[in-house]
């Protein structure tokens, strides 16, 4: 589907993911080293959720695999800087099955979900796997950034994650080209300079 509005949606989505990377990006530069902060895991829920709805709307599937994968791990991420317990229960409840919901309508009929996204003619197989093979590397950044911080029980963006974002940013990009999608254009584009100084103060910071 490519209604005005679900392209509102997918910006919209892209607004909130673009902005965590600038608000991160400016807060790291003042402090002249890497920063983890409250909002930066705050929009990127609120993106996910958005984003997932629009990948739905535009039957692309590549682009719900990778808000599956993330999605958990930005609540761990509220969750253990406090955040989480501040929201009230049932609006918790709410977000949290979300995501189970979903699959439930997707499971509901399989062999049409197969239909639907496996076979879709705007979207042919080898583009499919690029852009979820995409997907799963830009968002294997958070499983790896999980892992870090849970082992140090703290909320870290460490060195690996912006290596891993720039590669799987760039094969979204390739993705969205071809598939002439100019809201993951747009989000994917944003990050690429965020990224790269994310990696010159880490290893400014391991030098020190």
């Amino acid at each position: 589907m490519s209604h005005p509005l679900v392209y509102a949606i997918g910006f919209l989505a892209q607004a909130f993911f673009s902005g965590r990377i600038l608000v991160q990006w400016l807060l790291s530069e003042r402090a002249k080293k890497v920063m983890s902060p409250n909002i930066f895991w705050v929009f990127s829920l609120i993106g996910s959720i958005l984003l997932f709805v629009y990948g739905w709307l535009r039957d692309d599937f590549s682009i719900i695999l990778g808000q599956f994968i993330s999605y958990y791990i930005y609540i761990w991420n509220l969750s253990i800087k406090g955040i989480w317990s501040r929201l009230p229960r049932p609006l918790r409840w709410l977000i949290e099955l979300l995501p189970v919901g979903a699959t439930a309508m997707m499971l509901s009929d399989a062999s049409a979900f197969v239909q639907h996204f496996f076979h879709n003619s705007d979207v042919p197989m080898w583009l499919l796997i690029l852009g979820s093979l995409g997907q799963i590397i830009f968002t294997v950044r958070f499983v790896y950034q999980w892992y870090y911080s849970y082992r140090r029980h703290a909320s870290i963006l460490p060195i690996g994650f912006w290596i891993i974002s720039l590669v799987g940013s760039g094969m979204i990009v390739l993705y969205a080209i071809i598939r002439r999608d100019p809201v993951l254009i747009l989000g994917q584009s944003v990050g690429f300079v965020a990224y790269s100084r994310n990696i010159m103060l880490s290893l400014k910071k391991e030098k020190v």
